[in-house]
């Protein structure tokens, strides 16, 4: 019986029914036949996602972040800075059709006659605060009649300190971006699915196209042309002249960029067409001018971060586990519960999520080295491996 000993990589190489060859005369194995991953990822469904998911605002208090309220005001205020936008340069956003949230709890004619007219429409229902202090609410997925009738009724607030936003929620996505425009160029990451996707991490069947524009060249991992031109045209509609850019800063804090709109930015393109859903300057800044590296080595993914950490892996999915101080957290992915562990991290690996995630901004946040997407970190590293992350040259090695 042939037998090949000492290969090192023969449990993370094959997979469980691949057909291969074993010739021992010249000591090499073939593949060939690779058997289909039959473990296909559960689709996700966003209404429940939305229930243990919380916006970025929400992680950034529970880090502590010195600027948790004035985003958190920002945040709030995001559709009706989209509406200026849309009033001055024309751009497509998506509009919310607006109540107090004391009508939805009086069930004035308004409300009712809305809800009859869209009650089986899929739908966003964002509860935004109009005081400080509170926290916003929000769900999607849910028809109209479902989240008012089951959702609404079950949240514990005061309604005099909410307005209710209700917004269509599209049935088929195009395409999704998030990206940040400033003085150095544009980086972010776009992908054909729910934008929900590229905020949460969590990946369907496709994984997000990391993208960055130097104001000379595009850029993208891996290369796609359709990509690059819905990227063109999203970004053409952030060209402002001087008049606009004069008009745009009387409404709002703005930065400029190469005569374009400078921040960071959401959209979609769905059966409604595109539209721009987030913009703020202020998480732009956040930013500054820092850069994600491609890792390289026997792990693949995206890397931020300054400087260079070792430390042992702990490989975790449960939050709960114990976590020694100074151990690199390895898991599929970073939840709002993980973030104790990430505090504690001397670098986080996963094996989803994407550059400007929700889990890899609060890592940045923290001065955290974060490597993102990189699909197999799991497979790879073992709990009590010894590894090198070298965020300089964009480098993870197993020295142990």
């Amino acid at each position: 019986m042939p037998c090949i000993i000492g290969t090192k990589i023969a449990t993370q190489v094959l997979k469980d029914g691949d057909f291969v060859e074993v010739d021992a005369t010249s000591g090499v194995v073939h593949i060939l036949k690779k058997q289909e991953n039959v473990k296909l990822k559960k689709e996700i469904d966003q209404s429940e996602l939305y229930k243990t998911q919380i916006s970025l605002t929400e992680w950034l208090k529970d880090i502590g972040h010195k600027d948790t309220e004035e985003l958190r005001e920002e945040d709030n205020e995001k559709r009706e800075r989209l509406r200026s936008l849309n009033e001055i340069i024309g751009l497509p956003f998506d509009k919310p059709t607006q109540f107090d949230a004391k009508d939805l709890v009086d069930k004035t004619p308004a409300v009712m006659d809305f809800i009859k007219q869209h009650k089986d429409e899929s739908c966003a229902l964002r509860l935004i605060p109009i005081v400080k202090g509170v926290e916003k609410l929000r769900m999607r997925g849910m028809t109209v009649e479902a989240v008012f009738n089951e959702w609404f009724p079950t949240q514990k607030i005061d309604p005099a300190n909410y307005r209710a936003e209700f917004i269509s929620n599209a049935t088929k996505t195009h395409w999704a971006t998030i990206f940040v425009i400033n003085k150095k160029g544009i980086f972010g990451e776009i992908i054909r699915d729910g934008h929900f996707v590229l905020t949460q991490g969590f990946y369907n069947k496709t994984k997000p196209i990391t993208f960055s524009y130097d104001w000379k060249s595009w850029k993208f991992e891996p290369e796609d042309t359709e990509a690059q031109e819905h990227l063109t045209l999203l970004i053409s509609k952030l060209k402002v002249s001087k008049e606009q850019e004069e008009a745009i800063k009387k409404e709002m804090d703005a930065d400029f960029a190469k005569g374009y709109l400078a921040g960071y930015f959401e959209t979609v393109d769905t059966e409604f067409g595109i539209e721009y859903i987030d913009y703020s300057a202020k998480l732009g800044r956040l930013f500054g001018e820092e850069e994600s590296k491609s890792a390289t080595g026997e792990l693949k993914g995206q890397i931020f971060g300054k400087g260079t950490v070792s430390g042992r892996v702990r490989i975790v999915d449960d939050p709960k586990a114990a976590f020694e101080t100074g151990n690199v957290l390895v898991c599929d992915m970073t939840t709002p519960a993980y973030i104790e562990l990430m505090k504690k991290s001397a670098a986080i690996i996963t094996n989803q999520g994407g550059i400007l995630s929700h889990a890899a901004i609060i890592a940045r946040e923290l001065g955290k080295i974060c490597v993102v997407g990189t699909g197999n970190a799991t497979s790879i590293l073992h709990d009590g491996d010894i590894v090198e992350v070298d965020a300089i040259v964009g480098c993870i090695k197993i020295l142990k």
